[in-house]
Parts: structure tokens; sequence; C-alpha cells
């Protein structure tokens, strides 16, 4: 999997690289000097034995805004592709366009463009991550690695500006949005060099994960459910089998039981598994936390990680950890829970976000107050489709 990319000019734009308030490449500073003017050199034509393009020059970098860009490069970002449904709880909107159609949405939405809308199941994420790079900012002043947030939808571009005051409402800092009117936005991930993408469309997300870019479909927890409180610390949970590693173990415990898998594991140990769709992610997780190591920063690092895993410790526990030391991932915490629910552990910790393959530990972490987020991936998905289908995500 490609690392993320993102970045942009931070300034006061609505689209994906506009130019800052007075002055860009097209147009000119306020006050003037953009043409030849009588004042001389500082704002006029060459100094005397200066060639003409040096004078090109200093009109370029005059228009040119000083002020060092706030959202990170393209080269080095880990890039967060976010929908709209995930990022806002747009369930209202939702209703009119499956009763009335995208004509009565479209209007609907720019007559409402003023008011902001109510945070989604991703929003908690969205904000941590940008907490995150609040700290590293303070430690690399002049360093891109950092999380760059793109909002990607198929919503008609003039939907786009709900979504932009909506943003600047909460205080975001989403300089890239991709509308498609309609279009799958999946062929725009790789472009974008996309590390992660969050939706409430279970279709797309299956897309994404097709294309080799880790997804996962939005979940809120139900009705009637406090959400547990959040934390500044970014919290990131994974399930193992199917999200980190392969389904690889996984099929055998479908196909052969319980006691075949383990017998397999301990044949094994040794063996690392093969990786799972979220590997990649994970690893960019590492490489951030580990930035804030390098200053000594270990443990006041803004970010944590944890595995939270159905596997026994003593039968199958051995394998999972020793791939996760191949691989050099290194996470936090590592939770086996021998098959016990997963929802009262994830209840204690916290996460801002839990990747899990089985939508039966998916319901669990909501009921417990877990924003939770389906990976459709693995030998696990042929089970579910022939069960009962899982309610509408957010």
């Amino acid at each position: 999997m490609s690392e993320g990319r993102g970045g942009g000019d931070p300034g006061p734009t609505t689209g994906i690289s506009g130019s800052s308030s007075g002055g860009g490449i097209s147009g000119s500073s306020s006050g003037g000097g953009g043409g030849r003017d009588e004042g001389g050199d500082r704002n006029g034509g060459p100094e005397e034995g200066e060639p003409a393009w040096r004078d090109a020059e200093k009109r370029f970098h005059a228009l040119t805004p000083t002020r060092s860009p706030r959202t990170p490069k393209p080269q080095h970002a880990i890039t967060i592709a976010v929908s709209s449904r995930s990022l806002f709880d747009m369930s209202l909107e939702r209703d009119i366009f499956d009763s009335q159609g995208v004509e009565e949405y479209v209007r609907y939405q720019t007559e409402h463009e003023e008011e902001p809308l109510p945070k989604g199941p991703a929003f908690p994420f969205v904000q941590a991550l940008e907490n995150v790079n609040v700290r590293l900012r303070e430690l690399y002043p002049q360093s891109d690695e950092l999380f760059d947030i793109l909002l990607i939808s198929h919503n008609h571009a003039q939907v786009g500006v709900r979504f932009i005051n909506s943003i600047n409402h909460y205080g975001l800092n989403i300089e890239r949005f991709c509308l498609t009117g309609g279009n799958s936005p999946i062929g725009y991930l790789e472009a974008y060099n996309t590390n992660l993408y969050l939706s409430a469309d279970e279709e797309k997300v299956q897309e994404a994960l097709a294309e080799g870019i880790a997804a996962a479909t939005m979940f809120s927890p139900g009705a009637g459910v406090q959400v547990a409180p959040g934390t500044k610390q970014l919290r990131v949970a994974f399930d193992g089998d199917a999200v980190l590693f392969s389904d690889e173990s996984e099929r055998i415990v479908k196909e052969h039981g319980l006691d075949s898998f383990f017998e397999h594991e301990k044949k094994n140990v040794d063996q690392p598994l093969s990786q799972g769709p979220f590997k990649g992610f994970a690893e960019a997780l590492g490489r951030i936390q580990r930035k804030f190591y390098a200053k000594g920063e270990r443990l006041t690092c803004p970010i944590r990680t944890y595995l939270v895993t159905a596997r026994s410790a003593a039968s199958s526990g051995g394998r999972a950890l020793k791939t996760l030391r191949s691989w050099g991932l290194e996470l936090d915490e590592a939770l086996f829970l021998a098959g016990a629910p997963k929802g009262p552990l994830l209840e204690k910790i916290r996460p801002h976000i839990f990747f899990d393959d089985q939508m039966f530990h998916i319901e669990g972490a909501k009921e417990h107050g877990t924003v939770a987020a389906h990976v459709p991936f693995g030998v696990a998905q042929r089970r579910s489709r022939q069960a009962t289908p899982p309610r509408d995500p957010a």
C-alpha cells in the first residue's frame, strides 16, 4: 500500500488549492504593485544592467504570499479521506434525497447552507487527528509529515458551501475537497494517495478495499446510547485477523473449527501472517508516534494504538505478536479476549475509532458507546451476507 499524501494552501480558500486573500499568482495584491510603476525599482522596471527575467521574478515573489503553508505537502502527508455522511450527521438530508430526489436535496442544502450540520461518527476521530498535527508542528515546525484530511463525496458542488460553513463553524482544518456530482469518488482515492477512507456507504468501501486502500464503513452508536467521553489523545483500536492481518487463519476457524485453528497457529507460530488491509495505516500511525519518541515524548505521545482480538493468548496469540514484531509495528496495547465480547473492554479504552471485520463485534461496540467501523474484508463477509442484513449505517 502506498504512503498517503496530501497538502494544500492553508489560506482562506474553498477549493483544492486556491490562493490566499490579498494576492496569488493569478490575482493582484491589495493596494496595487502588479503593474509597471513610476516609483522606481521597488515596483517598477529592472535595475540598470539587470536582465528582463529578473524583473519578472521580482514581480512573481511580490505576488506570492510569504506566510508558510500550514497544511501538509502531498509527498509526505498521511491522507485520511472521509465522506460527508461520516464527518457529519446527514440523516435528515439523506431522507430528503431518498424520498424527494436529488433536485429537492440540493435545493434544501443550499437553502440551509448557513446552518452547520451536526457532527457525524467520524468527527471526533478527525478532531483528534488535527490535535496530533498541532503537537507535531510544535516539535517539528518545518515538517510536512502530518495528517491531511480530505472530504470526498459524490455530492453536488453547490452542496459544498454548506460543508465549508460547517467545517469553519467547528474550527476544523480541511482544505481539500472532492465533490464528484453523483459519480463514484473511489477513482480519486488513488490520485490523492489515500491511507484511509471512511464512508457510510459499504459498496464504496468495498470498492476502495478492492483497490488496495484501507477502508471501513462508519457506524454511530445506537439511538439512546451515550457515547463514551472522548480524549485529546488519538486512540485507534484494531482487530487482528482480516484487519491488520489477512484472513488466512480465520478461514481455518470457519472451515475446520477451533481445534484445527489452534493446532495450525502453534505449528506456524514463527511464520508471520500475511498483511491485511489496515497494515499500511497502522504503520503510518507508528511513523508519527516515533517522531514523538525521538523528542523524548513516549509517555506523552498524543497517539495510542490497540490490538483488540478474539484470539486466545496462549493458544494463538504468539503468532499475532511475532507477526507485528516482524513488521516492525509496535502497538501500545494488546488485548486477547479468547472469544469474549469486545464491547466492555472498548468502553474502557474509549477509542476514537475501532476497526473490525465482523458485524457481531461492531454491534457490541456500538452498544457500549464506541464509534465502530466495519471492514468488509475476508471470509467472515460470506457468512454475514447470508444472515440478516445489518442496520443502515450512519
